[in-house]
């Protein structure tokens, strides 16, 4: 199982859960070029360890394991996973 940004993130990207994240895999970071075109941030499903460190940091609860992720949210599996072209 992973973990899945949804949609509290739009317009929020506050960066807490990419310095949480032990392997490095929420993006766009700070200081990466795709980072002002994107909306939100994006956590890989590949990469993704199912630590869960990234969940109490985020500050508009956002992130959600991707069994507990509400229905109405459920789009958001393929759009982060989209996002690294899985």
């Amino acid at each position: 199982m992973t973990y899945v940004i949804a949609e509290p993130c739009i317009g929020t990207k506050d960066m807490a859960c990419v310095d949480a994240c032990p392997v490095d895999c929420i993006h766009p970071k700070k200081d990466d070029a795709k980072n002002p075109g994107e909306k939100m941030l994006y956590i890989d499903p590949v990469e993704c360890i199912d630590c869960g460190a990234c969940v109490p940091v985020c500050p508009v609860s956002a992130i959600f394991a991707a069994d507990d992720l509400p229905e109405k949210w459920k789009s958001y599996t393929e759009i982060n996973a989209k996002y690294f072209g899985r």
